[in-house]
Parts: C-alpha cells; structure tokens; sequence
C-alpha cells in the first residue's frame, strides 16, 4: 500500500508525469529530457530524483552519461500509459523526443557512411577479430545450421566467415553505403550463397522460425532498444536454433561514444542474460575475450527445441528464406 501511495504522490505534478509518459518511450540523459521538456537542468534533476525514489524510474551511470528509463514493474508502466497521446503537452514532448531520436540516428548514419570503407580497420584498433571468429566458430555447431541471420552485417564479415559452413547466409543492414561494401566482399570471397539486403533490425523482413542461427556482432552498443533487437532475434529462430551476441563487457572509453557514435559503453552478462530469458532463448556460457582496453564478450544462446508432440506456432512459415540478389 505504501509503495502506491507513493507512487501516486510522485506522479501527482505535471512536470513528473511528463517525465515518466517521455523515459517510458526509451533511455534518455538528463540533456535529453531537458530540451524535450524546455526546463532548467537542476528543476529537471529534482523531479527525476523524486521519480526514482518512488521507485518509477530506473537511473543507471554510464562513464560520464547517466541515463533514466521506466522501471520495469506494473505499476510503472500502469501510470505512465495513463498520459492520452493526443494530449496537446504529451504530443510536443513525444515530438521533441522523435527529433532527438532522428538526430541519433543521423549521427551514427553519417558515421557509417564515413567509415563505410575502412570497417574493418576501425573493429581491428578494438580486439584481435581473429580470436574473435575463432571463439564463435566453435561455439556455432557444424550440423544443423542451415540458414544463418547477419544482423547489422556492416562489411559482411561475418558472412564470410560462417557462408561456407550453411546452406543460406543473409546479413540485414540499414545502411545502403556498408551493403556496398558487404557486397563487393562477398562477391570477392566467391560466396554465391551469401545474400545482403536493407532492412531494420527492430522489424526484420522475415517469417518467424526462418533461421537455425542468427548473429549480431558489435552491433548493440549502437541500438536505441539492445533488448527488442534481441527479442526481434529470437523471434526469426527456428527451435533449437542458436543465438551468438558479441559486444564490448561494460568500459569507461569515452572517445568510442563522441567519435564513433556508440549509444551504449558496453554491456554486463547480467544485462544480456536478461534480456535473453526475455526473448525466451537459454543463455549458455558467456565467453570473454580480455583486450586492451577492451574486453568483447560472447554470449551464445538457443531457442528451446520442442518437445515431442510440440508444434512451432511459426513453422508454417519456417520456409528457407527467399535468396536475395547481389544487385538488390
């Protein structure tokens, strides 16, 4: 009863409740939520404080950013969908919030468009990529892979590294600029059953239950929603099918964030093993890779197999996915 009526009081004022109505549509920093709501910082800052009390509110340090998101409890979410969208309030905050948004995204395209050519050189000042590959070749087993997911394909490294072991490889990328790239690789390794397209990684363009495995590599550190691209992910696996994540373990390295347009500075196992269970994938060990100053981590997952007399709610359209042409 006391959380509650905490709760309530929390959210009793204006300015709070556009608070929470704004954190529940993503993970925003206090300069965010500042020029979404036209308010002075320490006004701001206070009102933040008294949310996260009341327990409505998640606030979490990254290096020198400190992010607020909705806690993930029924009560939070409860209130913050009391807030009506076309409130004319609640439908500028949601504005301001979208063009915060469209800059993100326009910030990390541009990068990508500048460093289209030179990916893998950029990956390379990180980790070693060949211990990397050699850690996900073992972990990807030799049979029953026969379609396999790139999300987030970038070069096609990853294509290239798993096409000669399955049937299909199809690797999924917003940006048309590292699909050239992807492209002219694929067609320099002579992998014919290699295939690019453009598409989102938050509404892939394929039935559930069209892949035995699906990889995102170094690709969630630049997502807005890491947990929903795992559970887009997830959503694509056949059962029985395996999941490989790869990213950075948690790290202070700024510049990553200011010149290479990285959302998040890294992730814990406890984070991603959360977001796995989730999705309903069974995390398995997760494997780190020490680097310096960075440490990548592998967390391999599987979809559960059915048991017998199961039936896949998707395996009507568990079809081997439709090949895409180089030219596309």
């Amino acid at each position: 009863m006391n959380e509650v009526l905490a709760a309530l009081r929390a959210v009793a004022e204006p300015t709070r409740l556009r608070l929470l109505a704004v954190c529940a549509r993503g993970e925003l920093t206090v300069s965010d939520l500042v020029q979404i709501l036209g308010q002075s910082q320490p006004r701001v800052s206070r009102h933040l404080k008294l949310l996260c009390e009341a327990g409505l509110l998640d606030r979490f340090r990254e290096g020198s950013w400190v992010f607020y998101r909705l806690a993930q409890t029924p009560l939070a979410q409860l209130l913050s969908g009391l807030v009506p969208e076309n409130d004319p309030t609640a439908a500028l905050d949601a504005e301001r919030l979208a063009a915060i948004k469209r800059a993100r995204a326009e910030a990390a395209a541009a990068y990508f468009r500048a460093n289209a050519a030179r990916w893998d050189e950029i990956r390379s000042l990180h980790v070693d990529e060949r211990e990397v590959e050699a850690a996900l070749v073992r972990l990807l087993p030799d049979q029953g892979v026969r379609d396999l997911l790139d999300i987030g394909t970038g070069t096609g490294r990853m294509l290239e590294l798993f096409g000669p072991r399955v049937q299909q490889a199809v690797g999924i990328d917003l940006s048309r600029e590292m699909l050239a790239v992807a492209r002219v690789n694929l067609e320099r390794a002579g992998l014919r059953n290699g295939s690019v397209r453009q598409a989102d990684m938050y509404q892939l363009p394929f039935p559930g239950g069209s892949f035995d495995a699906v990889v995102i590599h170094q690709v969630l550190h630049y997502a807005e929603r890491p947990a929903a691209a795992i559970a887009e992910a997830a959503r694509v696996l056949r059962p029985g099918g395996h999941l490989l994540v790869i990213d950075f373990l948690p790290h202070e390295v700024e510049q990553l964030r200011i010149e290479h347009a990285h959302r998040r500075l890294g992730f814990s196992d406890a984070e991603v093993s959360a977001w796995f269970a989730a999705a309903g994938i069974e995390g398995g060990e997760a494997v780190h890779l020490p680097g310096d100053p960075l440490t990548v981590a592998i967390w391999p997952g599987r979809r559960p197999a059915l048991q017998d007399g199961e039936t896949s709610p998707s395996a009507a359209s568990a079809a081997t996915p439709e090949p895409v042409a180089f030219g596309v």
